[in-house]
């Protein structure tokens, strides 16, 4: 028996579809997945959202997660930031020669868990095997499709003078915990990467308000770069409080060693809202039931001045002008 995947588990041939049928397959088995057309065939009525994206992170493997679980969350978070109900998703897996297939086993466990949580199934997909040295390991490709409720218009574009910008929760912690686990750092305190599904989170601030003009996950390029690509969308002025920006003790030290700012660490399960202002404290407030919104906090608002600039009022009373991220600060952290 094969420990190591081959390049013939990428031929096409028996080992390729010993491989779907033993280690692949079977664990998101459902109908429209089952019967292993070319394409998957199902029926829907509505507006669609839909999303891909692809995860080559290095390590495959860190504190709160694995490549698995991150593109799974990531694609779900994705199609929630649309305000869409995630409902089906491809998976593409390029697989590096000589990869443990008990690896790859504990990734699609992963992958497993984490559509049950977000409560999407998984109806196509396709594996490769690239030879040893041309790729890292694993490489996924996800998309995803959801749909939106009638009459819900969430976009970056919709942001307005006077609404109110929400956090859902400690920022960094993902950046830091890849971070750390490749470059072999221990701290007193361990980092965990705070990947999770975030649909139930947005679905539950709509129950709150149907006032939600954007929503955006800060993934690469950290808050920071988020804030300027809705302050620049929209053709507004960003305005934070640097006192009201959660940052985790650890992450924050962690970030002073390394010489990094916590504003541009990316994340994987922290969301912001572009709320209007006289819906934002009940946004907050039912935002703060959920898991992964108990750190929530409002942490600026939309303004009329500096229109697609984000301006950050600091702790000791000045204003800096907050940026995008230039140049790659952390490479292979998605």
């Amino acid at each position: 028996m094969n420990k190591t995947i081959l390049l013939a588990h990428g031929s096409g041939g028996k080992l390729s579809h010993e491989l779907l049928e033993k280690n692949l397959l079977p664990p998101f088995s459902n109908p429209l997945l089952d019967k292993l057309d070319d394409s998957a065939v199902f029926e829907f009525s509505g507006r669609l959202a839909f999303t891909t994206d692809s995860y080559v992170v290095n390590p495959i493997f860190f504190p709160g997660g694995d490549i698995g679980k991150l593109a799974v969350c990531g694609t779900v978070n994705d199609l929630a930031m649309s305000g869409a109900k995630p409902l089906y998703l491809s998976v593409s897996l390029v697989i590096e020669e000589g990869l443990l297939i008990e690896k790859l086993e504990r990734i699609i466990k992963s992958i497993k868990a984490a559509t049950k949580k977000a409560e999407i199934i998984i109806i196509t997909g396709d594996t490769k095997v690239v030879n040893r040295g041309n790729a890292d390991k694993l490489f996924i490709n996800t998309s995803g499709l959801g749909i939106i409720p009638p009459q819900l218009d969430i976009s970056g574009a919709n942001a307005r003078v006077s609404d109110k910008i929400i956090l859902s929760g400690n920022i960094g912690d993902h950046g830091m915990a890849v971070m750390s686990q490749r470059e072999g750092l221990k701290f007193s305190t361990p980092i965990k990467s705070d990947c999770a599904p975030l649909n139930k989170l947005v679905s539950q601030m709509l129950e709150a308000s149907s006032q939600i003009h954007c929503l955006r996950d800060p993934t690469r390029g950290g808050l920071a770069t988020t804030l300027n690509e809705l302050a620049k969308q929209s053709n507004v002025g960003i305005t934070i409080e640097e006192e009201k920006v959660p940052v985790a003790e650890a992450v924050r030290a962690a970030c002073e060693l390394l010489g990094f700012d916590p504003l541009y660490i990316a994340n994987e399960g922290k969301l912001v809202a572009i709320v209007d202002s006289a819906h934002a404290e009940s946004v907050l407030a039912k935002m703060k039931q959920n898991r992964y919104g108990t750190n929530a906090s409002i942490i600026g608002e939309v303004t009329s001045d500096h229109p697609g600039r984000v301006i950050m009022k600091t702790r000791l009373g000045a204003s800096r002008i907050i940026d995008m991220l230039s140049g790659e600060l952390l490479p292979r952290i998605c």
